[in-house]
């Protein structure tokens, strides 16, 4: 088999946060750049990129053979901007409760990919949620004032295995596989 499209590991909300995320996002009417889909929104582990299906059996035996730690609750809390507000290029809302295991399941992640020959992630994982990605950067220090009234919850059970295909639309995702926390 060819190969399996561009990887990605992540935690999904559940469809009750993604409402209310959503309805969290009324208070800011205009969000710039190109809005990812309520239904494409997660928190990215980490991403691999192009695997052969070797390579992905191997992801795949590992991660089923590892202690991904048990259930917890995530909150997302405030707004933030890559790589900052002034010159924003993504707008995303950021973790404030479940910052530790989601931290602990990256770096298990990292530990899994590289250890099946995948190269190391060269930047820090921070967890958060995209919004949106901005062409051309812009500023967006006062949209991010707007979103420090988002507060939601939900408990994450699992983690999911995804594709993503690029598309005129923006990236479509497909579940590949899920994992129970």
């Amino acid at each position: 088999m060819a190969n399996l499209g561009r990887i990605f590991v992540g935690i999904a909300p559940t469809e009750d946060a993604r409402l209310a995320l959503v309805d969290a996002l009324v208070a800011i009417p205009d969000l710039p750049g190109r809005v990812a889909a309520p239904g494409n929104w997660h928190l990215t582990l980490r991403f691999i990129g192009r695997m052969e299906e070797v390579s992905f059996e191997r992801l795949l035996g590992d991660l089923d053979q590892a202690d991904r730690g048990g259930p917890f609750r995530v909150r997302l809390a405030g707004m933030g901007a890559f790589p900052n507000p002034r010159r924003a290029a993504v707008l995303w809302v950021g973790v404030d409760q479940g910052s530790k295991e989601l931290t602990a399941l990256a770096a298990q992640m990292e530990e899994i990919v590289t250890g099946i020959g995948i190269e190391a992630e060269d930047r820090p994982f921070h967890p958060h949620l995209t919004l949106s990605r901005i062409r051309p950067p812009q500023n967006v220090a006062s949209i991010l004032d707007a979103g420090e009234a988002i507060s939601v919850t939900w408990p994450a059970d699992h983690l999911t295995i995804y594709s993503s295909t690029p598309g005129s639309g923006g990236a479509r995702y497909e579940t590949l596989e899920t994992f129970a926390l």
